[in-house]
């Protein structure tokens, strides 16, 4: 049997939403013809993949397993697609993802000196798509920020570098060189506390249980302006902070506070050696690049 990709899009936006309505507007068709869809997947299938019942829509296990391997194949079918329209226009290309922060040019050099026609392009990537760009096609390797899932990815560490925290200016601690993270206890993390564990398990917020609403925060530059307006603190890499300079803004070293983690990423199914290459170039380059700059900018 061959998988129908577009119904397999269908049963990702239906299983996304729980809600046959809502899935068709997403994807401009009629519910019936969506319903009529969903049910021809399943005699092919031939398991139910959802429980319709007045209570709403709900995945059966099936429905979950087949959710699971479903958006992958469905990105590497994307990805494909990318690939073959970049190979038509008669030029190899290589496109790299980054983290903010993260200096990419010494890898591109090492690696343009042994591929010079090779057109390299950058893609600058955020905590919400680092993975997703690598999974679709629309980056063949990342520059990225652990932790991910690294489901169906090959990972090469590549280096560690000090985690900072981010303070407005006339903030108490404000003129201290460095803090300790039960310095910051009291403080409202504008962060997900399980991205720095250290201070989840300290924090007065969590304890009392009166931790503030976060704002949805998906850019460098909305955490500055957040510290900067005196609304809560950000624990960051210090490349990042490095980068991200203001003058309203303090960055301090926290001293018991785990490394953040940088490694290479790519696709299992890729086996190009332009992506090998460049891991080669980019574990010779960036470790030490980054190491030179392991220490705070004033702010």
């Amino acid at each position: 049997m061959d998988l129908d990709l577009r119904k397999l899009r269908y049963f990702v936006a239906v299983a996304e939403e729980l809600h046959f309505g809502r899935a068709a507007e997403r994807l401009h068709i009629a519910q019936p013809v969506l319903s009529r869809q969903i049910r021809s997947l399943e005699d092919e299938l031939g398991a139910e993949v959802f429980n319709r019942n007045r209570r709403g829509t709900l995945l059966t296990p099936a429905g979950e397993q087949l959710l699971e391997d479903a958006v992958p194949l469905l990105a590497s079918a994307q990805a494909l697609i990318r690939r073959v329209k970049s190979a038509e226009q008669g030029s190899q290309t290589l496109t790299i993802g980054f983290m903010p922060g993260i200096t990419v040019t010494p890898a591109m050099v090492a690696f343009t000196a042994h591929h010079p026609n090779v057109n390299v392009r950058l893609l600058r990537t955020t905590w919400d798509d680092q993975v997703e760009v690598l999974l679709d096609g629309r980056a063949d390797v990342g520059i990225v920020r652990l932790p991910i899932d690294q489901h169906g990815l090959q990972v090469r560490p590549l280096f560690e570098e000090p985690r900072i925290v981010l303070l407005p200016v006339g903030h108490p601690l404000a003129d201290r060189k460095s803090v300790a993270i039960t310095d910051l206890a009291s403080e409202h993390l504008l962060q997900d506390p399980n991205v720095v564990p250290e201070w989840r398990d300290v924090a007065l917020e969590l304890r009392d249980k009166h931790r503030p609403e976060v704002p949805a925060i998906h850019q460098v530059e909305e955490k500055l302006e957040l510290v900067a307006a005196g609304a809560g603190i950000c624990v960051i890499p210090l490349s990042t902070a490095n980068f991200y300079t203001r003058p309203d803004v303090i960055a301090l070293r926290v001293d018991d506070i785990g490394p953040s983690e940088v490694a290479l990423a790519w696709a299992a199914t890729r086996h190009s050696p332009l992506i090998r290459d460049f891991a080669e170039a980019a574990a010779e380059s960036l470790a030490e690049f980054h190491a030179e700059g392991q220490r705070p900018t004033a702010y």
